[in-house]
């Protein structure tokens, strides 16, 4: 070789060298891989998440399949009804004999050589502690199915549950109408198809969910046939299109989870939604824990959960339920049920209780499930396994640099700090964003308009993951390291960070745990493959295995995100006004972000002028607030589709002193609003709200504020109701006439018997106060309630049988005087369903088109005895 090529051949290798050392590739390819990212979510995750079946008619019906014409054709005449509230003719008489024909058609084709079938109608009466409250019910009506292979001699069973009452001014079609059209279909596919099964099951149609959870327990703790019940499907709604969500399993029973793998044909499921739900911060609740706690049974709870702004509205209507998503979800409900009532598991369940399980799917085309106890020793193999390749690849860096693994070790731990800096602005901005947003009034600004979350918590989320490896890798380094170690000691801290979380969040119990488990195992294949192979010594050639494995992380993750998104995001109008909602979404877009691109994010790096992404995340941020604040598409309601929920009553006072006399008696409207945002919203529109006060003052001077307080909710939120005084007395359509029908003093003589009888309401609440020298004893409600409030709640309700309420209480007083005041007793009677006095009606008529009113007049006694 001439002195020249050696010269030049020197030159080329310094080249080659610098470049390993500080590689870069084109600027606007920084660019193209942020693009191929969220190109990638909508092309692939998107359409998987909504992808159903299309729906079958009436021609496929010889295939013994689900049909979803025919669901839908009952579906149809069971909304036209309209709402269904508990006492009402809807409810009580029209549905009842809609259903009950309907099975007298499904009867009349039963292959009668194959199965025997009975209808009953159970009519039951009873009580039981629902959170704060006594539930007490009279009268609630259940259309019970028995369909039972011929000659069974089986004596376990299964029980497949949905209601058809609903709220009040909803027709129901999501929440339950669908599910009951899907109940009638499954038991109609069943009964008319050669394919027999071991167990009998039982169709519940049960006609007071709503109320709440009343005829379920009515079913499941006096029914002739609940003893016999070991597992059953809970069908909720609470909203229409899309797959249904498996999100209460067991409890601690996993082979329940391995037949829904198994037969579930359109899996969508996560431990995630399991473990939300059941923390009782989300604004709703089954029948699940009805069956379980009081039947011991268990069982799977799924739910229709996408559009679920209509939920418990006048808008959730026919037209809003997709036959699609009813095909889809009766073709599960079909495959579980004749899987489950062959399943041998149900001659014993005990035999089969292993504790909780770890569930998920895979954008609907895989189910991933193991126990509990398989999911610790995971998470704990594969963080420690991170622990250690992080450190061998460390050790491998020192030595291909020629310093000592100390020296290595040490420029790590600062990464490490830069890193945790990194995760920690990415979770904290959008969180600080959404906190700034609710101070300034504005929160659900992304109610109508979801897209705007991307600009408004993604965006900070990246720019926070990005902003503090991009300066420390600018920084001067020391010529012992090179850029891309230093690059990839910033992925071996992100996995540290992960690692730790996975170690402290699976001792805490977290099952969903799992979702970093997985991220962070795909990072470890990764690392793996880099440390056989001379891939994670030779420049940035190691990002192709962490690219390609965060790729499954990605999809995943992102997935999971759109999932909580898509099922939540509706919720957040009726999550009440003491909570900011924007923190839970900015919450689950920020570490839904983290998990999605925390590995990918610091890639970016590699290429000329990351700043630019910077830049652009900033300012597609500064596009969506100007968005939020200045446009239309940041007001959160729309008419019939993003409605404002706003519910009030028409309050008639009337306050009784000891001596029977009137001390007060006025009127005014109500107000329980359910959005964050209150009554702000309706400023500046015809609805007249001068005079609009809070009531949290009033609780302090009167037993429940005062007021008539519709259900355990409302007392729940009572501090932030408000109250809209009116000068006219309302005039409710009667006011229950409350009879003492006795005064005894019991031979103790320290101890004194009231027995009252009431003409109410068959929605009614009543509230129970004794004064400071005085207990209450005994009394009819259940008495391990006693002591558990400073203020008794007493729910009643009634679906047929409208006779009027008796109880009896009887209260200790230590030196016998019961000639003085000794308790409060608050007559809350509300008459749903009535639109109230002219005056009433015309206020109603004066809200905007995207608020939707759930209102009636209610009459509110308080006496003193």
């Amino acid at each position: 070789m001439s002195d020249t090529e050696n010269l030049t051949f020197k030159k080329s290798g310094k080249k080659l060298s610098k470049r390993l050392r500080n590689p870069r590739g084109p600027c606007f390819l920084a660019s193209g891989f942020y693009l191929f990212w969220l190109l990638l979510f909508l092309a692939v995750v998107v359409p998987l998440f909504h992808r159903v079946p299309g729906p079958k008619s009436i021609e496929d019906a010889s295939k013994g399949v689900f049909i979803a014409q025919r669901a839908m054709d009952n579906l149809y005449n069971l909304v036209k009804i309209g709402p269904k509230v508990v006492g009402s003719e809807n409810n009580e008489i029209k549905t009842v004999q809609f259903l009950l024909k309907e099975l007298a058609l499904i009867e009349e084709n039963v292959l009668d050589d194959l199965f025997d079938i009975e209808v009953d109608l159970q009519e039951v009466s009873g009580s039981y502690i629902h959170w704060t409250m006594v539930n007490k019910y009279q009268g609630v009506q259940n259309i019970v199915i028995k369909l039972s292979p011929k000659n069974c001699t089986s004596e376990t069973y299964l029980l497949v549950n949905s209601h058809f009452d609903s709220k009040p001014t909803s027709p129901s079609a999501g929440d339950a109408g669908q599910m009951v059209a899907i109940i009638l279909e499954v038991l109609r596919v069943v009964s008319t198809t050669r394919q027999t099964f071991m167990h009998p099951i039982i169709f519940l149609l049960n006609g007071a969910e709503e109320n709440p959870l009343q005829a379920s327990h009515g079913f499941i703790t006096q029914h002739k046939w609940a003893p016999f019940c070991k597992v059953f499907l809970n069908l909720e709604g609470c909203a229409g299109g899309g797959r249904e969500l498996l999100f209460q399993t067991g409890p601690n029973h996993p082979w329940l989870v391995d037949y829904y793998k198994k037969h579930a044909k359109h899996p969508f499921a996560t431990t995630v939604g399991e473990e939300i739900f059941q923390t009782g911060s989300m604004p709703s609740d089954t029948d699940f824990g009805i069956l379980t706690k009081y039947g011991n049974l268990i069982g799977l709870d799924m739910a229709q959960n996408i559009n679920g702004y209509t939920y418990h509205t006048k808008y959730d209507t026919y037209d809003i339920i997709p036959s699609d998503s009813v095909q889809s979800m009766g073709e599960n409900v079909l495959s579980l049920v004749r899987a489950l009532s062959n399943a041998t598991e149900l001659r014993n369940t005990a035999d089969y209780e292993q504790g909780p399980s770890i569930f998920f799917d895979v954008l609907g085309l895989h189910f991933i499930n193991y126990t509990n106890k398989t999911g610790i020793i995971l998470n704990f193999s594969v963080a420690i396994a991170a622990i250690l390749l992080i450190y061998l690849s460390l050790g491998r860096m020192a030595n291909h640099s020629e310093v000592s693994t100390g020296f290595m070790l040490s420029w790590f731990g600062l990464i490490l700090i830069v890193q945790i800096i990194a995760v920690v602005l990415g979770l904290g901005l959008p969180i600080w964003i959404a906190n700034y947003f609710d101070s300034q009034g504005l929160s659900l600004t992304y109610f109508s308009t979801k897209e705007l979350m991307f600009g408004l918590y993604v965006c900070p989320t990246l720019f926070g993951l990005l902003l503090p490896p991009f300066i420390f890798l600018g920084l001067p380094r020391h010529s012992k390291t090179r850029f891309h170690q230093q690059l990839h000691m910033v992925c071996h801290a992100h996995a540290i960070i992960l690692a730790a979380l996975v170690i402290g969040l699976t001792l805490y119990g977290l099952r969903s745990t799992y979702v970093i488990t997985w991220t962070l195992l795909l990072y470890v294949i990764a690392l793996a493959i880099n440390l056989i192979t001379p891939l994670h010594d030779q420049g940035i050639s190691w990002t192709g295995a962490v690219v390609i494995s965060q790729l499954f992380a990605f999809l995943y993750n992102s997935y999971l995100m759109y999932t909580l998104v898509q099922t939540m995001i509706a919720m957040m109008g009726r999550f009440g006004r003491s909570t900011n909602p924007d923190l839970l979404m900015s919450a689950i877009n920020a570490l839904g972000t983290i998990l999605a691109m925390g590995f990918l994010v610091p890639i970016v790096i590699i290429f000329r002028r990351p700043g630019y992404i910077l830049i652009t995340l900033l300012t597609v941020f500064g596009l969506s607030v100007l968005t939020a604040l200045y446009t239309p598409l940041g007001f959160p309601y729309r008419p019939r589709t993003n409605v404002e929920r706003v519910p009030y009553l028409h309050v008639r006072r009337t306050f009784y002193e000891y001596d029977g006399n009137v001390s007060k008696e006025d009127s005014g409207y109500l107000f329980n609003f359910q959005d964050r945002r209150g009554p702000a919203p309706l400023e500046g529109t015809n609805v007249n709200l001068t005079g609009l006060i809070g009531i949290a003052s009033e609780c302090e001077k009167h037993m429940m504020c005062g007021q008539p307080l519709y259900d355990h909710r409302w007392v729940k939120n009572r501090l932030n109701a408000m109250w809209l005084p009116r000068e006219e007395l309302i005039d409710p359509p009667y006011v229950p006439n409350v009879k003492l029908i006795s005064k005894i003093i019991l031979a103790d003589k320290t101890t004194v018997r009231f027995k009252f009888t009431i003409n109410t309401t068959d929605h009614t609440s009543l509230f129970i106060q004794p004064f400071e020298d005085v207990n209450i004893t005994n009394w009819t409600f259940p008495p391990e309630y006693l002591g558990q409030q400073s203020t008794y709640h007493v729910y009643f309700s009634y679906g047929k049988d409208s006779s009027p309420l008796s109880f009896f209480i009887e209260l200790s007083k230590s030196n016998g005087d019961f000639k003085v005041p000794l308790f409060q007793l608050g007559v809350c009677a509300h008459f749903i369903g009535n639109k109230g006095d002219e005056l009433s009606q015309n206020f109603a008529k004066s809200f905007p088109d995207y608020a939707v009113l759930i209102e009636w007049p209610t009459s509110y006694q308080r006496f003193i005895f």
